[in-house]
């Protein structure tokens, strides 16, 4: 199960900024980072006149270009990927999935928050792992300077190493036993671990059970 960390704030508190300076940090600390900006315009990197452009306005569904140091797909797309489908689409040889937005996914989530745009976090408080701030906030999470970027990268490193435990998912219907795809086990834990603290923190919840009934 890869590590997918949000980076979430309001705009212009410096996201892009400190995602540069942490990404940089842990790949010098040996660490394969993929990154993942969630955008509100269409055709923000395949413009007008590029040969992917027009092999997309011809109705390909998918175009790609491949360089000697590079790869860059463009998928047409009729909604939002979520960060787990980006990660088994077409990233398989990274450790961590950072992402710069997607504030309303289930994962854990850094906040990057400046006084000046006010006290109130967008960040549900179940899902922040940390803040990045250039004033102290009453939350009971760890807090960070924008330039701490050392101590920001410790804190990722740690969440991922929790995400990365293997967990075990069965899945029976009236009693029998149903297999479960890779892709659903992986939503199905992140969903749970992003839901209850001891699965986010310190791994203390040993057995979990659930029970789905219809409501008659």
């Amino acid at each position: 199960m890869r590590s997918i960390i949000s980076f979430v704030g309001k705009s212009g508190s410096g996201k892009t900024t400190l995602l540069e300076k942490t990404i940089a940090e842990l790949k010098k600390r040996g660490h394969k980072v993929a990154i993942v900006k969630h955008s509100h315009h269409n055709n923000d990197l395949d413009t007008a006149e590029k040969d992917t452009w027009r092999f997309t306005q011809a109705g390909s569904e998918l175009s790609a270009i491949n360089s000697l140091d590079h790869l860059a797909i463009y998928r047409h797309m009729d909604e939002y990927f979520e960060p787990h489908d980006i990660a088994n689409f077409v990233l398989w040889d990274f450790d961590i999935l950072l992402t710069e937005g997607f504030k309303g996914s289930p994962y854990p989530k850094i906040e990057v928050h400046r006084a000046e745009q006010g006290e109130e976090l967008l960040t549900d408080p179940k899902l922040l792992m940390a803040v990045v701030t250039d004033k102290p906030l009453d939350v009971k999470v760890p807090q960070f300077s924008h330039d701490d970027i050392g101590g920001i990268a410790d804190i990722i490193e740690k969440a991922a190493a929790l995400q990365d435990i293997e967990i075990e998912l069965e899945m029976s219907i009236n009693g029998e036993s149903v297999p479960v795809s890779s892709s659903v086990k992986d939503r199905l834990t992140r969903a749970l671990a992003a839901l209850i603290p001891g699965m986010q923190h310190n791994g203390e919840v040993k057995d979990l059970r659930l029970s789905l009934r219809r409501k008659r």
